[in-house]
Order: C-alpha cells, then sequence, then structure tokens
C-alpha cells in the first residue's frame, strides 16, 4: 500500500491463511519498499478492476513510470545465480547475457521473459536482465498484463531489489535485498501466491469485497 496514487513510496506486509475462509494471519514485519517514479496506476490482474476506476485514476501504460495496482499472481522467481536458494519453492528462471524481457508492445513475445537464443527475435527494444547492478541479483515476476498481455498496457513488471529508500522504479515494486529473500523463500506456488498493490483509500474501500486483510493505519 502507499499513500496515494502518486506516491513512490509505499509498505508491503505480507499475510496467509489455511483455507479460504479462515482469517489472515500477519507474517514477518511491516517492509518498506519504493513504486514508480510516478506512483500507481490501474493495472490487469486477476480482478477486472474497470467498474471501480473513477475517471481521474491513473491506468497503467507501456513507459508510463507507473506500478500497476489491482491484484497480480506471483507467477516465478529469477536471478543472477544457476539455480534457486536450497528450499526455494517458486519456479525459477537463472538469468544470463541473452535473457531478456520484451517492451515492444508490435512484438509476439510482447511483455515476456525470453531467452533470445531460443525463439527468433522480432522485438526493436527490450531489458537485458543480466544487469551490472544488484537490482536484479533476486526477483520475482508480477503477472501483470499476461493473460493475454495488451498491447501498450505496460510490461516487465517485478519485485526487486531496490536501489535505496527514495529512489523508486520505472514501474516495479522494489525493497532491500534483506527483505526480499524471506519473502522469496516465503512464497509457495502451492498456496497461490498474490500480490495486492493499492493506495491506501483504495485499499480501505475494498478492504471487504476483496476480503482483504486488516492493515495497520499508514503512520
Amino acid at each position: 500500500t502507499s499513500s496515494d496514487w502518486n506516491a513512490i513510496q509505499g509498505t508491503l506486509q505480507r499475510f496467509e491463511r489455511g483455507t479460504p475462509r479462515a482469517k489472515w494471519k500477519p507474517v514477518g514485519a511491516r517492509v518498506p519498499v519504493v513504486l514508480g517514479k510516478n506512483g500507481l496506476g490501474w493495472g490487469l490482474g486477476v480482478v477486472n478492476v474497470d467498474s471501480l476506476r473513477l475517471p481521474d485514476d491513473p491506468l497503467k501504460k507501456e513507459g508510463d513510470g507507473r506500478a500497476p495496482a489491482g491484484v497480480f499472481v506471483l507467477s516465478k522467481t529469477f536471478g543472477y545465480a544457476p539455480q534457486a536458494r536450497q528450499g526455494w519453492k517458486m519456479p525459477y528462471v537463472p538469468l544470463t547475457s541473452s535473457v531478456e524481457c520484451v517492451d515492444d508492445s508490435g512484438s509476439k513475445f510482447y511483455n515476456r521473459v525470453v531467452d533470445r537464443g531460443s525463439v527468433s527475435p522480432d522485438w526493436n527494444s527490450s531489458e537485458h536482465m543480466l544487469r551490472q547492478d544488484e537490482l536484479y541479483r533476486w526477483g520475482v515476476l508480477v503477472e501483470h498484463n499476461s493473460n493475454p498481455p495488451h498491447a501498450g498496457a505496460g510490461s516487465c513488471i517485478f519485485m526487486h531489489i531496490w536501489r535505496g529508500p527514495g529512489q523508486p522504479t520505472v514501474g516495479c515494486t522494489a525493497m532491500p535485498q534483506a527483505q526480499l529473500e524471506p519473502l522469496i523463500s516465503w512464497l509457495d506456488p502451492a498456496r497461490h501466491p498474490l500480490l495486492v498493490q493499492l493506495p491506501a483509500p483504495e485499499y480501505r474501500k475494498l478492504k471487504r469485497k476483496w476480503k482483504l486483510p486488516k492493515l495497520p493505519r499508514l503512520k
């Protein structure tokens, strides 16, 4: 959650429950995160938000510098290491120099992480995942605009390591490595992990409808 649509900083809190009827239980401490350099915008996830969007609410688009708001499947993890750490349960993609995320909306591979060596590239723009910095040493793929992808609606959304507090992303959600690693270790595909990402006022409005956990009040 963040304070409003344009905030670049927010707070992440993990929750889990044993069954759909059980109460949500918090897991771990609250974690500071940074969002897109222009805040949040309604994205395309597992819940249709068309009826929720007010005329002045931002809508996530390619290159707008906003992170997506809504509910999104967390499908895979990735990193610089050749294999995931022992005990990690999510599917893992080792990043090599040929792994790219395609952000060219004209490509048939738009919004997909692909190995250039295993496909016939048809894109003019992509992000090389094996970076010179530490940002993608570990990360999680956020399934925004992915089923199916809509051209221009935004691509290559991840949870990853931040540059530091107050230093936003171009559309991802980032946090300290010391907090990202326990999150990845906790994720389990059998538990169907989701990212719920909203400004706090929207979260409060949707809490009952979406059966969301009760959050501590933002300071």
